[in-house]
């Protein structure tokens, strides 16, 4: 009885979850692209709740991964790098249209690699030091992307990136709308899908690693480095093992977030970003994967939602107040207040000792 009472609520949100899609096209294909982004916001968020929550290690450039991921993405699946590099163009005249099974594992390997190489020259660094040198990172991926146009052109620098593939496999194009028994879903519907089918594996792969060896020496290490060490745990290994696994996550987010965009540049990958991510991490809770998903879809879709309430707020003031930054201000307020009332997160982690206790004794 008890099983079933559990499984109960998860067959009622996994229900929830396929109808949504279809409900929100009822009301416009905006309201599923919101829906959309709050699954890549989920998705990164679990990446970077490996490096902070788990490890204990404050990366404020984690944006880098999502940018480095898109940027893959978008250079092999647009037109730029055959028009210019005729040598490309002359092995692939018809392009490069990179297939999702080529795509998705790229992201990963490479946004990791990054991530270990983030990592290695920050393993004796510590809070806010830590903090810094990953902020630093994550502006220097950023100015590489924006000046990488010259004298050879890479990524087309502030032009960005245009064109790019959407994404398809066995013969379904999520670029076009799709005709189910006389219902048309459209491809912000279907991308839905494919985004929530990575959000499952990432949150089942986070919550094994939870359980893991490797996850409890990663909570030791952020309880106590030098605890941690004198236990035997190889600190060094497993720090870099937390920046190369968050990193992957970055990378496949980034290549998503490039085909259903259409068009990247590096203005999508500002230090504004990186900090609403870790407020999305620290907002639900750190360290609690029902939590972080709920800072994610809070403050992904809080912003859209405000836009209803900026536009009067703004008619009010005459136009002296842009609606803009109403929208900021709104989003700031409501953060403060929730981290007032509740300083440890909106779904906190069980404490420690209770989260161990046998339920049967």
């Amino acid at each position: 009885m008890k099983q079933q009472k559990k499984i109960i609520p998860f067959l009622l949100t996994a229900v929830a979850l396929l109808v949504l899609p279809v409900l929100l096209q009822g009301l416009g294909n905006a309201w599923v692209r919101i829906a959309d982004m709050a699954l890549l916001y989920v998705l990164l968020a679990l990446g970077l709740n490996i490096v902070v929550g788990y490890a204990g290690l404050l990366d404020l450039g984690y944006v880098a991964f999502f940018a480095i991921g898109a940027y893959m993405y978008g250079l092999l699946a647009s037109p730029h790098l055959t028009e210019a590099f005729p040598a490309i163009a002359a092995m692939f005249p018809d392009g490069l249209h990179a297939p999702i099974w080529i795509v998705i594992p790229a992201a990963a390997a490479i946004a990791g690699v990054f991530g270990v190489l983030l990592g290695a020259p920050t393993l004796r660094l510590r809070g806010d030091y830590l903090a810094i040198v990953t902020l630093g990172f994550g502006e220097i991926i950023r100015v590489f992307l924006n000046n990488l146009d010259h004298p050879v052109n890479i990524t087309n620098g502030p032009k960005g990136l245009n064109q790019i593939d959407s994404l398809s496999f066995f013969g379904l194009n999520l670029g076009k709308s799709v005709n189910i028994g006389g219902f048309e879903l459209a491809s912000v519907s279907l991308y839905y899908y494919l985004f929530l089918a990575l959000v499952v594996f990432s949150v089942v792969i986070c919550h094994r690693l939870e359980l893991s060896r490797v996850g409890r020496a990663w909570m030791a290490i952020r309880e106590d480095e030098i605890a941690a060490k004198a236990m035997g745990i190889n600190t060094r290994n497993l720090k870099l093992l937390a920046f190369g696994m968050g990193a992957t996550f970055g990378g496949v987010s980034g290549a998503m977030f490039a085909s259903f965009q259409g068009f990247i540049s590096p203005e999508s990958f500002s230090l504004m970003e990186s900090v609403m991510i870790v407020a999305m991490v620290v907002l639900g809770g750190i360290g609690h994967l029902p939590g972080v998903i709920l800072g994610a879809v809070l403050l992904s879709a809080l912003p859209e939602v405000l836009r209803y309430v900026a536009g009067p707020l703004q008619s009010m003031t005459d136009g002296r107040l842009d609606a803009s930054i109403l929208r900021q201000l709104l989003i700031a307020l409501a953060m403060i207040s929730v981290m007032l009332s509740r300083p440890r997160g909106l779904w906190p982690s069980p404490d420690h000792g209770k989260s161990l206790q046998n339920p049967k004794t």
